[in-house]
């Protein structure tokens, strides 16, 4: 099954402050290792918490926050930042 993959304003907004090399990484690791798979959990880890809603994803350095969506077979990316500033508010 093919997962769709979409990307929040704001995750938007992220991937053009960590720069061209690094946001093609991510998103290519998106599109060909995430979006071919059945279970897309398999390669994540749920959050906790207050984000225990979202999954992670790690890229390298980077950490996508991201809500799947079953029904619509969807994986939306929400958040997309450094290990440890991601998980901040604001």
């Amino acid at each position: 099954m093919a997962w769709t993959i979409e990307y929040d304003v704001a995750a938007v907004k992220d991937l053009k402050h960590i720069g061209k090399q690094e946001a093609k990484r991510i998103m290519d690791y998106m599109e060909k290792r995430i979006a071919g798979q059945d279970n897309p959990r398999s390669l994540g880890k749920s959050l906790k918490g207050p984000l225990g809603a979202f999954w992670r994803y790690r890229v390298g350095d980077y950490r996508l926050i991201c809500s799947i969506e079953d029904k619509k077979v969807t994986i939306l990316v929400v958040r997309i930042g450094h290990r440890g500033d991601v998980y901040k508010k604001g």
